[in-house]
């Protein structure tokens, strides 16, 4: 599975942003998908994971309430709704893909992973 991110750039603080995540290959068995970011500095950092099936979300906690996670099979394609963004969203975000169902939070499950799109908030 080859993962494409895009949508990030520059925003002020208190705006939004929506990335997606094309993915392409074999994209024909269920695969759980999620998003990860890396702040400058930091390690990277779980965001949010969802299911297959479109049933199960996972967010952290500094984003809940906040993002939103989605996913539209018949495109292969993921999506992360930013709202009410903070400087300290500001970071590389990458998505990534699991040959699993269901994965949440766990990095190590995650089998494929997608070059990272910036996303910058100013104060």
């Amino acid at each position: 599975v080859q993962l494409q991110a895009s949508g990030g750039g520059l925003v002020q603080a208190g705006g939004s942003l929506r990335l997606s995540c094309a993915a392409s290959g074999r994209t024909s068995s269920s695969y759980a998908m999620g998003w990860f970011r890396q702040a400058p500095g930091k390690e990277r950092e779980f965001v949010a994971a969802i299911s297959w099936s479109d049933v199960s979300a996972y967010y952290a906690d500094s984003v809940k309430g906040r993002f939103t996670i989605s996913r539209d099979n018949a495109k292969n394609t993921m999506y992360l709704q930013m709202n009410s963004l903070k400087p300290e969203d500001t970071a590389v975000y990458y998505c990534a893909a699991s040959d699993l169902a269901w994965v949440a939070a766990e990095t190590r499950r995650y089998d494929y992973w997608g070059q990272g799109t910036l996303v910058t908030v100013s104060s």
